[in-house]
């Protein structure tokens, strides 16, 4: 059945029905800043013990550096609690920084060499230092620079009442979990096939300092003395000096099935890698990664999407995913929007949960090598040339323009955004929508563009631009009302228990870290 026929008995079912099918799915958000000091360098100081414990927290964590926050929201329904929630984070921890600034964009301030990057910290319990280990593995596996990238994760997933509702339309009468992991692994492949459009709407990372990487190690245009750019650039993030690294080239991850990525991630996670070998991985009585396969764990694997289930105390990610099936989605191909003080915006998460319901509804064949190699040149190309109107981009083996895909795309999405607006008795979708097609229509409005205008009309470098919006940024959050007195209690109650959290861990361990890791690695 065509997306236009699936929309529409989904629209049909939708205007006899109480509860909409397609709105009010749930959100959330993950949002990475680095910690700086007021000159604009990498903190070396703790995680501050006053925003809670980094291992236990549910709202302020780290990622691979001690200075790199991430902060966390629950999910909602609702957009603007969701928005509430990130900006409510970001209020808190201003509010315990002290001197210091949190970085506005997604490629670094001005770092140190690797062996000064701190790690994160994460206390004595053995899971604690598992968690250090891990990181400890990146930084020798692809260095410490990139693992101090930041970006916006968004977290969602349809409305529970949307699934029998959409396996009656499509006739299915099998089991709803099996259904909805299969749907879900549909949106997936669909999100690799068209993903790239996220990379030129919301990319924001054109340009990086040059402290990031020296001029041997890096083939960029010049834009001034501190300052690497690509003129039509859109996330340099997602490119090849990123994410999208050439190191995990040859790990192949199906998505044709829930059972089948789990297959092939633990088949990844088993598989000896010689170069990993070379590194060690307990030398001279201490962990320099926790084994030398190709993946330490599945978080190592990294996707612009992937498919989730919260996990239990213990759990690993396929193992939760064999339990139950996809619970939700990942998406983490976002740069942080300089332009917004949280980092992304409702526009942003409205037109990316259409989208998302776009790739659900979609036709999604299997995707194989041939064609993923394909949706991966998309990404890399976009990324790095998005915003060149002559850039040709491959559908199917077929040249296309970018514009021409995107409109195409963009008119797909404009009619989710109508019935999810005709739920929640409003436009704010399809206004998001037009927003992005405006993007199509004028590449020089795009956040990209917006950034390398700021840095001509400044005459400066990245580095003091983004350093010029971090203090901007902070005297936003300390210039708005003060926290709402039950969102603020929460906060600090969360920031206390998840001490005492940390330390009933550490205090429940009764085995060694060696037996730790090996009974982790052992269950399935």
């Amino acid at each position: 059945m065509p997306f236009e026929k699936r929309l529409s008995a989904l629209a049909n079912i939708d205007s006899n029905a109480s509860v909409p099918s397609i709105a009010g799915g749930h959100k959330g958000v993950e949002k990475e800043s680095l910690r700086i000091d007021a000159s604009g360098y990498l903190s070396h100081k703790p995680h501050p013990k006053s925003l809670g414990s980094a291992l236990a927290s549910a709202f302020i964590t780290t990622d691979f550096s001690e200075a790199l926050l991430e902060f966390v929201t629950p999910p909602f329904a609702n957009t603007w609690e969701a928005l509430r929630a990130v900006c409510d984070i970001h209020q808190f921890t201003y509010e315990h920084l002290e001197d210091e600034l949190i970085w506005v964009a997604s490629m670094p301030c001005r770092i140190p060499d690797d062996r000064n990057i701190p790690l994160a910290r994460y206390g004595g319990s053995n899971v604690g230092q598992m968690k250090t280990i891990y990181r400890r593995g990146l930084g020798h596996r692809y260095g410490r620079h990139m693992q101090t990238i930041a970006g916006v994760h968004f977290n969602y997933s349809l409305p529970t009442t949307f699934w029998p509702i959409y396996q009656q339309i499509l006739g299915n009468g099998g089991d709803e979990a099996t259904f909805r992991s299969e749907q879900y692994m549909g949106l997936i492949r669909n999100f690799r096939r068209y993903g790239w459009i996220l990379l030129y709407l919301f990319g924001a990372s054109p340009a990086l300092c040059k402290t990031f990487m020296g001029d041997d190690d890096i083939q960029l245009p010049s834009f001034n003395d501190e300052t690497w750019y690509e003129p039509f650039g859109t996330s340099l993030r997602m490119s090849d000096l990123g994410y999208n690294n050439q190191s995990q080239s040859r790990i192949n991850i199906s998505l044709n099935s829930v059972d089948d990525y789990i297959r092939d991630l633990s088949a990844a996670i088993r598989t000896p890698e010689p170069a990993y070998e070379k590194i060690g991985v307990k030398v001279d009585g201490k962990y320099r990664q926790l084994n030398a396969n190709l993946l330490q764990i599945e978080n190592e694997y990294y996707s612009s999407i992937r498919p989730k289930r919260v996990a239990k105390s213990g759990e690993r990610p396929t193992a939760a995913l064999r339990r139950g099936g996809i619970e939700y989605v990942e998406v983490r191909s976002l740069d942080i929007n300089i332009f917004d003080p949280c980092g992304i915006n409702q526009n942003t998460m409205r037109f990316i949960e259409a989208f998302l319901v776009y790739c659900l509804l979609e036709t999604s064949p299997p995707i194989g090598d041939k064609a993923l190699d394909e949706a991966a040149t998309n990404q890399l190309q976009t990324a790095k040339f998005g915003r060149d109107p002559v850039l040709l981009l491959y559908r199917d083996g077929e040249a296309i323009d970018l514009a021409d895909w995107a409109r195409e795309i963009l008119s797909c999405v404009a009619a989710v955004a109508e019935v999810i607006d005709k739920g929640e008795g409003s436009d704010t979708y399809t206004t998001a929508v037009q927003v992005m097609m405006s993007l199509v229509d004028d590449a020089e409005a795009t956040p990209s563009a917006r950034v390398l205008s700021e840095l001509r009309a400044a005459d400066c470098g990245f580095f003091d631009f983004a350093l010029s919006v971090a203090h901007g940024h902070r005297d936003y959050f300390k210039s708005i009302a003060p926290l709402d007195a039950g969102h603020k209690q929460e906060l600090e109650r969360e920031a206390r228990e998840s001490i005492e959290r940390q330390r009933d861990i550490e205090e429940s361990d009764v085995i060694s870290l060696d037996e730790y890791l090996e009974r982790y690695f052992a269950a399935d």
